[in-house]
């Protein structure tokens, strides 16, 4: 029974030493450090999917303005040949 005690006492000694606790404390440090590296990553990588869905954005709004433009020019041209179709059937 005595050897329980001594080796309780041991296990307590040994997990309660100041060496266990800097052990416990890196450990923690270490997990938190690679928690913040990862939230760090994370918040890149968001900002720079917001910048390139800005981007997109103004690239497609570009295109909608061109694409318009180009509407118009064809129905303009589409009333010229029509215009020249009947004066030529005349």
């Amino acid at each position: 029974m005595e050897n329980i005690y001594t080796v309780f006492i041991t296990l307590v000694t040994v997990l309660g030493s100041a060496g266990a606790w800097r052990f416990y404390e890196k450990r923690y440090e270490s997990k938190r450090t690679e928690e913040m590296d990862y939230k760090y990553e994370c918040k890149n990588r968001i900002d720079k999917l917001e910048f390139l869905l800005a981007e997109s954005s103004k690239e497609k709004e570009e295109m909608r303005k061109t694409i318009l433009e180009l509407s118009t020019q064809l129905a303009a041209l589409r009333v010229k040949i029509d215009i020249m179709e009947k004066e030529k059937g005349k």
